[in-house]
């Protein structure tokens, strides 16, 4: 049997990682600074993950939410602790468009209605709603543009206004710091914005942490740089450090109901002891103060390459923007150099997302490596 052909590979071949770097079948050393897609967030086989992961497989692994399973409110209180969303609810899911698929059909049950607003570039996903809130029509089936969307650019009030006003929308689902999109942030007013119109029109603000959140940003939630309360919050990536972890944080004024969400594998006793590992990590670490502060070490340091036209995002969550597609450059670092760097929509954007652990040393090495991809690729 084939493989479904779906995905264009780089010819590496990791089989064993630890912390920042994976290693390929010749033992080669490769830096890590794309995290699987945002995925690692306390770092590859970290001990204490390893640790409860183990000691969870002697237990229980599994079974389903037609019973007690208490390491889910452990993990609901945890996750209040660490976000400070209280007052919010947890609904456990597997993955970050589940959460999303999950966190839309909320909104609709809510407000009787069905019209969504994303924003130009976003990604939310690539199934049902979730994809078609995903603002690339590449990846849209004719099943998927069924979904009623409007997309907005950011920062356009009057134009969300606009929409809104119509009274059919359910949900304005947004990324705070857009991730395959490439980076690109809403400004401050206009967030405000979105959470009042949301408010006066009977309309659910999601805020998409898919990625941005559990510390990568610096704080939480990627969202809390500003002082608005969402509907709903989706979470997945790093909540889980690589185990299949999702879910969605819904305001204490939605009421559940029976039957209204459902899953088979969420919140399973595997999943809930990753994710509880991962905020033992982040706290006993601090990686979110951490992750701002190497943030701004990588941003000062991305100032001395001439050929960075611009700086995106916070925290972790970072991109160097040039005047030239990167896809020679990202190929010149993994094959040359032996880092593991990312794309986006944007075709100038490198992204880097790496684990909450790398040091200055690491950042450092990058800037080095980096300066000698570009005088090859530029030759």
């Amino acid at each position: 049997m084939k493989l479904f052909d779906v995905y264009p590979l780089y010819d590496v071949t990791p089989v064993r990682a630890k912390d920042v770097y994976v290693y390929d079948e010749n033992g080669t050393e490769y830096l890590d600074l794309y995290g699987g897609h945002a995925v690692i967030s306390i770092g590859h086989g970290h001990d204490r993950y390893l640790e409860r992961l183990t000691q969870q497989m002697h237990q229980i692994g599994f079974y389903s939410n037609a019973v007690q399973n208490p390491l889910q409110q452990e993990l609901a209180n945890a996750i209040g602790e660490h976000s400070c969303c209280h007052d919010y609810q947890l609904f456990l899911c597997s993955s970050g468009a589940e959460a999303n698929e999950n966190a839309l059909k909320l909104a609709s049950f809510v407000t009787g209605k069905k019209r969504m607003i994303a924003f130009h570039n976003a990604f939310h996903g690539r199934t049902s709603a979730a994809v078609a809130a995903t603002d690339n029509t590449n990846i849209n089936a004719p099943l998927n543009q069924q979904q009623e969307v409007t997309f907005l650019p950011f920062n356009d009030e009057k134009a969300l206004e606009t929409e809104l006003q119509k009274g059919d929308v359910c949900a304005v689902i947004f990324e705070a710091i857009q991730g395959v999109g490439g980076l690109d942030e809403p400004s401050e007013d206009f967030v405000y914005a979105m959470d009042c119109l949301c408010k006066a029109y009977n309309t659910c603000l999601i805020a998409d942490e898919v990625q941005a959140g559990f510390s990568r940003t610096g704080t939480f939630f990627g969202y809390q740089k500003y002082l608005i309360e969402p509907h709903i919050i989706t979470m997945a990536k790093g909540m889980g450090n690589g185990f299949p972890v999702g879910g969605i944080l819904v305001h204490p004024s939605i009421e559940a109901k029976y039957g209204m969400l459902g899953t088979t594998f969420g919140g399973n006793h595997l999943a809930c002891s990753a994710s509880l590992a991962v905020l033992d990590v982040l706290k006993n670490q601090n990686l979110q103060k951490h992750a701002k502060d190497l943030g701004g070490y990588f941003i000062q340091s991305a100032q001395n390459i001439a050929e960075v036209k611009k700086i995106k995002g916070r925290g972790l969550m970072l991109g160097l923007e040039f005047d030239f597609e990167v896809g020679a450059l990202r190929k010149e670092l993994i094959y040359q150099h032996h880092i593991f760097t990312g794309g986006s929509s944007n075709k100038k954007l490198l992204r880097i997302l790496p684990p909450l652990t790398v040091q200055k040393k690491h950042i450092d090495f990058f800037f080095q490596k980096l300066e000698e991809a570009l005088n090859t690729v530029q030759a």
